[in-house]
């Protein structure tokens, strides 16, 4: 396999590379004078499994639009010059979270993603934590492996647990599948029961409503809310409330991409979340050291739960 990594030696990229013990393929990367750019790798890969790492978030360098131009570009030039297979490595998938229409004439952007990705020769691809993983992967026609983000959060989660009883939390209802799935795995791996709650979050043109009613004993609890993906904040900040209102002694919130758009700083600094963490498939820049949130925040590797996945992709390919 070789590892191309359009995000640069990132701390996922380089954390991939060492847990798979296969170097950063090399690669140009070129700027025109008027804005064009061009990306080829500068080592063969005919007859290579290519491998091209590219999260689609935006950062202060380049749009999500941007990222997908490259990665495309990237993806069908290895397919044209003899790559054997094309995985898109997509630790963050973006526009994924208008998954279904809601409204008139709505875009479904993962089945644009999916027919784009496969125009340009991708043969397969990788995601971690879609916003609806089944949704997701109906839209793809080319196989797509969807990783639960969930092994990047257990060290973090046993530190957590230490004492007391321990509830998994989701902030909607949209996410209970996704709750219940890691509740599964917790209790099978520590021998020990974990609770469930749901908080009542409905959201209408873009407006958060409910966000009061809990379901389930939280009372006296440890608390870890689970979401996707944390934006702006509110959704997570509105849950904490309810959960310490339900009478949660502590209430901690995890997702596997942080954002942090808008005023996040603002919206976590002033909850009542006891801390939160994030993976680094997006890196926390909105997020700087000096906010006020900041020191609740936990940067946890990506690679603990991508590592594997890709491994396996590997070693299929070789035997």
């Amino acid at each position: 396999m070789e590892l191309y990594s359009l995000d640069g030696e990132s701390t996922l990229a380089l954390a991939l590379s060492a847990a798979l013990e296969q170097p950063l393929a090399p690669f140009e990367d070129r700027r025109f004078d008027d804005g064009e750019r061009k990306w080829r790798p500068t080592g063969d890969p005919r007859g290579q499994h290519a491998c091209v790492l590219a999260a689609l978030h935006g950062d202060d360098e380049a749009s999500p639009h941007d990222k997908l131009v490259r990665l495309l570009s990237m993806c069908a030039t290895l397919q044209a010059h003899g790559a054997v297979r094309v995985t898109a490595l997509l630790p963050y998938l973006a526009y994924a979270r208008k998954d279904q229409r809601t409204q008139p004439f709505d875009p479904v952007g993962p089945a644009l993603i999916a027919r784009l990705l496969e125009a340009a020769g991708c043969d397969e691809a990788v995601v971690l934590e879609a916003h609806n993983p089944a949704a997701t992967e109906n839209a793809f026609r080319i196989p797509l492996v969807s990783v639960d983000a969930a092994p990047a959060f257990e060290r973090w989660a046993a530190s957590l647990a230490v004492s007391g009883r321990l509830v998994l939390a989701s902030p909607d209802p949209g996410g209970v599948k996704r709750v219940l799935r890691w509740r599964e795995q917790l209790e099978a791996r520590w021998h020990r029961p974990v609770g469930f709650a749901m908080v009542d979050k409905r959201r209408s043109l873009g407006v958060l409503a409910g966000g009061h009613l809990v379901a389930g004993d939280v009372g006296g609890a440890t608390v870890l809310l689970r979401d996707d993906l944390i934006a702006t904040g509110h959704t997570l900040a509105q849950a904490a409330a309810a959960l310490k209102h339900a009478g949660a002694v502590a209430v901690h919130a995890c997702a596997a991409h942080g954002l942090f758009v808008g005023d996040a700083d603002r919206a976590l600094a002033a909850s009542v979340l006891d801390s939160f963490a994030v993976t680094d498939s997006v890196p926390p820049w909105r997020l700087p050291s000096s906010c006020a949130a900041a020191a609740r925040l936990t940067l946890l590797p990506a690679a603990a739960a991508l590592a594997p996945v890709l491994r396996d992709l590997r070693d299929a390919r070789e035997r």
